[in-house]
Formats: structure tokens, sequence, C-alpha cells
């Protein structure tokens, strides 16, 4: 079974950055879709960013431009470098892998969470005025 571990949260005033990193465990991880999933206190979980299997990369909107999302299939990493924060990004932030996908994979898909079996325990980021 797949384990994911997070890292790399904390706390930062507004304007500043963070990057999270994503470990997995599992044998395979080329072959699979991976994204990042927050959810505010009181709020639904919501995506974040994701990245398909061959690459391709789809962001929610409230984050394009500020976050860039990455992969490394020979480290079995991903990571989210999150910069120009706004208090509105605290959140838990979860890290999520597919089940094995197609090579291209379209947006519907990547940024849907009902597409990943398995998550990560959750990092918190808080961001202050």
């Amino acid at each position: 079974q797949v384990q994911l571990v997070e890292s790399g949260g904390g706390s930062v005033q507004a304007g500043g950055s963070l990057t999270l990193s994503c470990a997995a465990s599992g044998r395979i991880f080329n072959d699979r879709a991976m994204a990042w999933f927050r959810q505010a206190p009181g709020k639904e979980r919501e995506f974040v960013a994701g990245i398909s299997r061959s690459g391709e990369i789809y962001y929610s909107d409230s984050v394009k431009d500020r976050f860039t999302i990455s992969r490394d299939n020979a480290k079995k990493t991903v990571s989210l470098q999150m910069n120009s924060l706004k208090p509105d990004d605290t959140a838990v932030y979860y890290c999520a892998q597919s089940p094995r996908v197609a090579f291209f994979a379209p947006r519907e898909y990547v940024a849907d969470q009902k597409t990943y079996a398995a998550w990560g325990q959750g990092t918190q980021v808080t961001v202050s005025s």
C-alpha cells in the first residue's frame, strides 16, 4: 500500500513563501497523477494543483501564477512551491496519488478528488496578515 508523507508546512506572513514536499513509498510512481488539495477550517477540501503522468500541469484559479507544482520521478516526490502567500491560503494541504492512469489526463480528471486512491496525512500552512 502506498504511503504519502508531506513535509514543509508551517507559519509565514503574508507575501512569504513555503515549499511543500510529498514522498511516496510505492514501487511505481511515474505512471501516476499527483496532486495537492487543501482544506480550510469550515470548508470543503479543494483542488490546488496537479500534474499528470505526461507532465501536464493544472492549477486552481486561486493559486495560478503564485504556486508551482513539480515532480521528480526518480526520487518519487512531488513538490509545491508557494509564493506570495495570502491569509486565504491558510489550510491543511494534502498530497494525493492516483492509481495507474493514461499518459494524457485531462484537467477534469486530475482536479477531481475521486481520482485519487492514496492520500497523505496533511500538513498545516498558516499565513498571517
